[in-house]
C-alpha cells in the first residue's frame, strides 16, 4: 500500500506541475500579445499618418519613441474603422512634443494610423 500512495503523491506532483508550466506559457503568449501595439520593428505609415507627421512636425524617431515608451489612453483606443484593435499611445517626444500617435497591430506590422500634438492646433490639409 506504501508503493501505491507514493505513486499516487508522484502522479499529483507531476500534474501540479505540469498544470503550472502550461499555466506560464500561456501567461506569456497572452503578454506577447497583449504588447504587439509596442513592436517597432516593422512599421507601417499610412498616408494619413505620413501626412499629419509632416503637418505637425513630427519625426520617425519620436513616433517610435512615443509607441515604445508612451502611456495607452484607453478613452481614445479601441475598435478602428476596420473592425481592428486600435491603441491610443500618448507622451512627451525628445522634442518635447506632447503627442498621441495611433496604432494598430496587424499581421505584417504594426500600422500607424495617425499622430496628434496635443498641446498645438497645426494648419494640416490630409484627407
Amino acid at each position: 500500500m506504501k508503493k501505491n500512495g507514493f505513486a499516487v503523491i508522484i502522479f499529483f506532483i507531476v500534474m501540479i506541475v505540469g498544470f503550472w508550466a502550461c499555466h506560464q506559457n500561456q501567461d506569456a503568449k497572452s503578454s506577447t500579445n497583449r504588447n504587439l501595439f509596442r513592436d517597432t520593428t516593422h512599421l507601417i505609415f499610412t498616408k494619413h499618418a505620413k501626412c499629419r507627421m509632416d503637418c505637425r512636425h513630427i519625426n520617425k524617431r519620436e513616433i517610435i519613441e512615443i509607441i515604445v515608451t508612451g502611456n495607452v489612453n484607453y478613452s481614445k483606443s479601441g475598435r478602428g474603422g476596420k473592425g481592428d484593435e486600435t491603441y491610443a499611445l500618448e507622451g512627451y517626444s525628445y522634442e518635447h512634443q506632447h503627442l498621441r500617435v495611433v496604432v494598430a497591430p496587424e499581421s505584417d506590422g504594426l500600422v500607424v494610423i495617425t499622430c496628434i500634438d496635443l498641446d498645438k492646433e497645426w494648419p494640416c490639409n490630409c484627407y
